[in-house]
């Protein structure tokens, strides 16, 4: 049964609305309200990820060639906060320049948006902790800001691999964030990740 503190939060992040694209943090939206990130390898589904923690079926763009979440992409909770969507890191097919932009915009967004209140790091169970992945936890530590680690692709290993995962990146982060299995396609754990979210943004709220 679902409780209520996760039913408020399941109804929060159900408003969503997309508000803008930035290619750079100029473009971005007055810093009027608290925003949480999230950002993650362009083939640990993070698009699927923000679908799923909001009940919507295509507000973050999925596509069968990872990678295609170029922009700063900032979709609003009504007037009370934010959700933004990084470009997706690691794996696009295109021009080490343009890799080179992402990079610079994803870290320019991480240590001076004023609005940013914390970061949630999509990762592949089956992958997890890559070397930028690890650049993004030490961005976050030293600003620092409170850090989520969503453990996607749960569906693809048994409950004991899931498990073990978890616990294999829990002790090699040493407390830098929270760690949750989750799985966008099948559900699971999705209703804890959405309490942890609105936790990091609202915290009084629910």
């Amino acid at each position: 049964m679902i409780d209520d503190r996760t039913e408020s939060a399941s109804r929060l992040l159900a408003r969503a609305q997309f508000e803008c694209s930035a290619a750079a943090l100029r473009q971005a939206p007055e810093p009027d309200r608290p925003e949480i990130a999230f950002a993650g390898r362009s083939n640990a589904g993070k698009s699927s990820v923000i679908n799923a923690v909001t009940r919507q079926k295509s507000l973050a763009r999925t596509s069968k060639t990872p990678g295609r979440t170029q922009l700063l992409n900032f979709f609003q909770l009504e007037d009370t906060a934010r959700l933004v969507d990084l470009p997706g890191y690691g794996f696009a097919k295109a021009p080490e320049s343009v890799r080179r932009e992402w990079h610079r915009m994803i870290e320019a967004y991480l240590q001076y948006r004023d609005a940013l209140v914390g970061l949630v790091i999509i990762m592949d169970s089956r992958r997890p902790l890559t070397e930028t992945d690890v650049q993004m936890l030490n961005w976050c530590a030293a600003r620092p800001l409170p850090c989520i680690i969503l453990l996607n692709k749960a569906d693809k290993l048994s409950k004991g691999a899931a498990a073990s995962a978890r616990q294999g990146v829990i002790r090699a982060i040493d407390g830098a964030a929270t760690v949750l299995s989750v799985s966008a396609r099948t559900g699971t754990g999705i209703d804890a990740a959405k309490l942890a979210v609105v936790d990091l943004l609202l915290p009084q709220t629910v």
